[in-house]
């Protein structure tokens, strides 16, 4: 296995998450906050759900999300 090249591909992974996740959460709660499903005070509980096929990896990982 090449450290270097499984180490870059797992960076290149997880900014994708990053980037891809912020939007759809930001783009979720403006719609809630517009929609009147929210007030834009609260402070929200995520997850994620984490699974890496072939190794048998499936792991949570929870916080919060605060709007205010």
């Amino acid at each position: 296995m090449n450290e270097d090249a499984f180490n870059m591909s797992i960076r290149k992974f997880l900014k994708k998450v990053g980037i891809t996740s912020q939007r759809e959460v930001e783009n979720a709660v403006r719609a809630a906050v517009a929609a009147g499903r929210l007030s834009g005070r609260e402070t929200l509980r995520a997850i994620v759900k984490l699974e890496v096929a072939g190794v048998g990896l499936a792991v949570e990982i929870d916080g919060e999300v605060a709007l205010e």
